[in-house]
């Protein structure tokens, strides 16, 4: 057993100063002044004890790619930040584009992964927009399928597979962007898209999920669909669209990610869907690339930045500190809204609950530096910020998989 003491809770929005013992791998007890005997106690320090969060867009690039992160550095980079339930993308070597590729990454995340992992499948071949990936072979053994990274161009096979995605209740999450814009990535060629995959997914009916959203114009659209009643349509936004805009690249490729970062009135709009519920869920799309690769010239570098440590403190900081959103938002938007739409395991902070907990440290400023980063890569753009709201312990299924030091 692990008791929890001196921490505090969310009850009703507030925070209210709660012990929690934890016995196995459940959550046995949540109340004031808890005595366990034999019960390992770690001392809280009136931190905030809350569900893990939910990730439902990483890139852990294993396989293929071990040289920038592996299944195993991943999720040591989530645990640390408080994530205890990850959902990995599809472009690797191979892309998980039939059984036999994505029983070979479910075997990687059995042996080496310390959060939960549910990996995508691929809505093409190789993610190559050519053929159709083999969902009948695989449906049962993901939540999603996405070609993350590549806009859906094919329109033909994108409706034959949201309707197989309909059959199996998959969900299809879409990077989207329009061809025509691919080297430019103006706001275009994301709304563009985003336009014309809503009409395909209020055609079809299938569960349909927009990736990293960043202009005013594609969430406008989504809000009206949510509005019209096309409750399948859900979308993400990713915290650097709701923390930073264009202002601060300056050819910096640490600054460089797709979709790019917008205009001030593009990231004032992510913040008004935060708010006003068009934004379902937070995702980090937590890219890691080498030192070497983002050393190149900045039209060479590739497109991505870390995000799984720095996630909860910058929406704990920008939005919870300053009341802009609550701790029961912060709760939907980081665990139970992901976790319904993409049908994973039910994590719940109640008895019984499986303990996928963390403990934040909300009263402290701590600046993020490059040696504490746990990822294989250290490309973020948030090294040296000062933020509220990084995690101090991890459990996942009641066993400590992270302590800060």
């Amino acid at each position: 057993m692990i008791l929890l003491k001196n921490g505090r809770v969310i009850e009703n929005n507030q925070l209210v100063k709660k012990d929690v013992l934890v016995d196995g791998d459940k959550i046995k007890k949540i109340a004031e002044n808890i005595e366990a005997n034999g019960a390992d106690v770690i001392d809280c320090n009136n931190n905030l004890i809350m569900p893990g969060i939910v990730d439902v867009h990483v890139h852990f690039r294993e396989p293929g790619f071990e040289y920038k992160e592996t299944i195993k550095s991943g999720t040591m980079a989530a645990a640390k930040g408080g994530i205890t339930t990850c959902m990995p993308m599809p472009n690797l070597n191979p892309v998980p584009d039939n059984r036999e590729h994505v029983l070979k990454e479910l075997e990687i995340i059995e042996r080496d992964a310390i959060v939960n992992c549910f990996p995508y499948g691929s809505v093409t071949m190789g993610e190559q927009g050519k053929e159709a990936s083999k969902l009948d072979e695989f449906h049962d053994l993901v939540k999603a399928i996405s070609d993350d990274g590549m806009g859906f161009h094919n329109i033909p096979i994108l409706e034959e597979q949201m309707k197989l995605a309909k059959k199996y209740g998959t969900i299809v999450a879409s990077h989207s962007e329009d061809f025509k814009y691919l080297k430019t990535k103006e706001p275009e060629g994301e709304y563009i898209a985003v336009d014309r995959e809503i009409e395909l997914a209020k055609k079809i009916g299938c569960k349909y999920h927009f990736c990293h959203l960043s202009t005013r114009q594609s969430i406008e659209l989504v809000r009206a669909a949510k509005k019209a009643g096309y409750t399948n349509i859900t979308c993400e936004i990713a915290p650097h669209h709701l923390d930073l805009n264009k202002s601060l690249v300056n050819l910096n490729a640490n600054f460089k990610m797709n979709p790019p970062l917008r205009a001030e009135d593009d990231r004032l709009a992510c913040v008004e869907a935060l708010i006003d519920g068009a934004c379902d869920v937070i995702a980090t799309d937590h890219a890691p690339h080498t030192e070497a690769e983002k050393a190149l010239e900045f039209l060479k570098a590739p497109n991505g930045i870390l995000g799984l440590e720095t996630a909860l403190p910058i929406i704990y900081t920008d939005f919870v500190k300053t009341g802009m959103i609550s701790y029961e938002r912060l709760l939907d938007l980081m665990v139970y809204n992901p976790i319904k739409i993409f049908g994973l395991p039910e994590r719940r902070f109640e008895e019984g609950a499986i303990a996928d907990l963390i403990v934040v440290d909300i009263d402290h400023e701590h600046t993020y530096s490059y040696g504490e980063i746990e990822s294989l890569s250290k490309n973020s753009p948030f090294i040296g910020r000062k933020l509220y709201g990084f995690n101090t312990l991890t459990l996942v299924s009641g066993n400590i998989v992270y302590k800060r030091k």
